[in-house]
């Protein structure tokens, strides 16, 4: 697999991994500047020389994966005989510069009910790197030409048809997901709680509605046989409160920025 081959890879896997990089090549070096090397936590792809240089690099890279570093990371190396070398000598003499960069795992969001507020939701969020997860039980609301605008940004969209039981896309679901419950039938969205909070794939739950809304369901979640610690997962109402207004494409705005709130997207698998 080539480095590029690999970068898809890593991110179809949903596996976090460093992309490393010569920049800048002074006198000889086994690679041109451009060579580049993919590490994940067990394998690599691709190679920038060989040697006492790439296993330091690895070496590197991994390091910065078990840090969960963010940072990009710039290193400079002689080859030269006189340079201490941890995993042998190369004396090609020339000097390399390397560039890190680390690929964390995009942050998955999920998005059940795509009406009003659901589509201008997924209108904001497909302007990001995410994976964005729709969902809804209506033919109509998923329709090619509706959801056009939706894919034309960074975001990796699938969209989810299910016209039953739309609870059953939860397991599909990468783990850390944060999921929001919008859907047009509170009987659905209660069924997608209980399935929720019996798995342990979601980062977050947020559930659209009023006070009274939330009321009942803590009743009936509770008859469902969940605890206060499990209900308390859910978070609502949604959305930041600095931005009020009750048209769907404010209260979208609000949970968007919510939602991508630095803190809540720092790790994207701890929920």
């Amino acid at each position: 697999m080539d480095w590029l081959s690999a970068l898809q890879h890593l991110r179809d896997t949903r596996t976090p991994g460093v992309l490393v990089t010569i920049t800048q090549v002074r006198g000889h070096a086994p690679r041109a500047a451009g060579a580049k090397l993919v590490v994940a936590a067990g394998d690599s792809w691709g190679s920038i020389g060989g040697g006492n240089l790439e296993e330091c690099a690895v070496r590197r890279a991994r390091a910065l994966l078990h840090d969960a570093a963010t940072a990009v990371l710039t290193e400079t190396h002689d080859l030269s005989d006189r340079a201490p070398g941890e995993h042998g000598v190369q004396c090609c003499g020339g000097q390399v510069t390397i560039l890190y960069e680390p690929l964390p795992v995009r942050p998955s969001v999920a998005v059940f009910g795509m009406g009003h507020v659901g589509l201008e939701l997924a209108l904001l969020l497909s302007r990001h790197d995410l994976e964005l997860h729709l969902v809804d039980s209506r033919a109509d609301q998923l329709a090619d030409d509706r959801l056009a605008p939706v894919l034309t940004g960074p975001a990796d969209v699938r969209v989810h048809r299910v016209p039953v039981l739309p609870e059953l896309v939860v397991a599909d679901l990468p783990a850390g997901t944060d999921v929001l419950v919008l859907t047009h039938d509170h009987a659905e969205d209660l069924a997608l709680l209980d399935a929720l909070l019996r798995s342990d794939l979601p980062g977050s739950i947020g559930l659209i509605g009023s006070s009274a809304k939330w009321t009942r369901f803590r009743a009936r979640l509770a008859e469902l046989g969940h605890g206060e610690a499990a209900i308390a997962r859910v978070r609502t109402p949604i959305g930041d409160p600095a931005i009020t207004g009750k048209e769907p494409a404010r209260i979208a705005l609000a949970v968007a920025v919510e939602l991508l709130a630095p803190a809540r997207l720092k790790d994207p698998a701890s929920g």
